[in-house]
């Protein structure tokens, strides 16, 4: 089963009729060629950076990017979408469920400086083949609160697609309904 395209994957993407709660088109983006963005150091604890990895899309086939930028929340949210051969999407979701299981805190650097992240599991959710949900808390200092991130990872066939909601001191989700309809198009448009 050959893995979905970029053009696939773009076309696939959310719209911005379709997510009344975000207020600016919503264009699915792809990454910036190797070499060419900023780059950053490993992560202190390398369970925790095959969990960004994965979150992230990387060693994917094809992957896209797309950032919500919510009518009630300005720090806002986004979502990945990546495609895998036959076989690497469950193989690179077994890495993530390994890393979940070790990973408790790390030391990166990142465009603002060096940061030290928390990691919490938190229940499956029930989306896709399998799921899982965990939140990175960054401490920004007292009067700046805790940077808290939601991700909710979802393996559907070959596509591994990531969801994130950023908030300050508090615990936001990105929106299940989103989720559903764009898991649900992950799976419609793979060949069975």
């Amino acid at each position: 089963m050959a893995p979905l395209t970029v053009a696939q994957l773009k076309s696939l993407a959310l719209k911005i009729g379709e997510v009344p709660q975000a207020r600016e088109p919503l264009n699915a983006r792809e990454p910036l060629p190797e070499g060419s963005g900023r780059s950053f150091p490993p992560v202190s604890v390398p369970a925790c950076q095959t969990l960004i990895g994965v979150r992230s899309g990387e060693a994917s086939f094809a992957r896209v990017f797309q950032h919500f930028n919510w009518k009630k929340n300005i720090m806002g949210g986004g979502s990945t979408l990546a495609s895998y051969e036959d076989g690497q999407a469950e193989r690179r979701f077994a890495e993530l469920k390994r890393s979940l299981a070790t990973c408790r805190q790390y030391e990166g650097e990142g465009f603002v400086g060096p940061y030290r992240a928390t990691v919490i599991t938190e229940a499956p959710p029930e989306f896709g083949e399998e799921a899982v949900s965990f939140r990175e808390i960054i401490p920004m200092g007292p009067k700046a609160g805790d940077r808290n991130e939601q991700f909710v990872v979802v393996r559907t066939g070959n596509t591994i697609a990531t969801f994130s909601e950023l908030s300050i001191d508090k615990d936001l989700f990105f929106p299940p309904e989103l989720i559903t309809r764009q898991v649900e198009r992950l799976r419609n448009a793979q060949p069975s």
